[in-house]
C-alpha cells in the first residue's frame, strides 16, 4: 500500500511540526513525502521561526518537489494574491495523481480550519486530513507514543495550533 501513497503536507501541518521538533512524524505511515513547490516556497522564502528548519529538513531529506502551474504563475506574474496558492497547489497535484496510471493516492495534510470547511475538491484517490487527526492516526497505529504531546510542544514554542475540533452535531 505504502508505496503508491504520497503525503503532501500544506504549510500549517510543517510550521506545526516543525514547532514540535517533530517533522520526522511524517514519514512514519511508510509513505512517500513530497512538497508542492508553492507549500515549499510558502514556508521557506520568508525567515520565520521555522523557514530555516524546514529548509534543513527538506534538503538532509532529499524530498522531491512537485512543480505546478500554480507556483509558475505566481512566479511569472508576481501576483499580490498569496492566500490559498499553496493549497491550489496541493489540489492541482491530486488532480495530476489521479491522472497516472495507475492512480496515486494523495493525503493531503492540512491545518486550516477553512480547508475542512471548504469545497475543497478531492479526487477519489485522494484523502484531506488534519493535522490532529493525522497525529491520533500515528498514535493508534502506536507509531507516535502521544499526539497529545506533539501538540503541547508545538503550542510550548509559540504555535498558535488550529482548534479545529470534529464538528458538533
Amino acid at each position: 500500500m505504502s508505496s503508491n501513497v504520497v503525503l503532501l503536507p500544506d504549510a500549517g501541518p510543517l510550521i506545526t511540526l516543525a514547532y514540535a521538533d517533530a517533522l520526522d512524524v511524517l514519514f512514519k505511515p511508510g509513505w512517500s513525502v513530497m512538497l508542492v513547490d508553492m507549500v515549499l516556497h510558502e514556508v521557506t522564502h520568508n525567515q520565520t521561526p521555522t523557514s530555516d528548519k524546514l529548509a534543513k529538513w527538506v534538503k538532509s531529506h532529499k524530498l522531491p518537489v512537485v512543480p505546478t502551474k500554480t507556483f509558475q504563475h505566481y512566479q511569472q506574474t508576481a501576483t499580490s494574491r498569496k492566500s490559498n496558492l499553496g493549497e491550489l497547489a496541493v489540489q492541482e497535484a491530486m488532480n495530476d495523481f489521479a491522472l497516472k496510471q495507475p492512480p496515486k493516492t494523495g493525503v493531503f495534510l492540512f491545518e486550516d480550519h477553512k480547508i475542512a470547511r471548504a469545497s475543497f475538491h478531492v479526487p477519489d484517490n485522494c484523502r484531506k486530513v488534519s493535522t490532529r487527526a493525522f497525529l491520533i492516526f500515528l498514535e493508534g497505529k502506536g507509531w507516535l507514543e502521544s499526539a497529545a504531546e506533539v501538540e503541547r510542544r508545538a503550542l510550548l514554542a509559540g504555535r498558535a495550533f488550529s482548534s479545529l475540533r470534529f464538528p458538533p452535531f
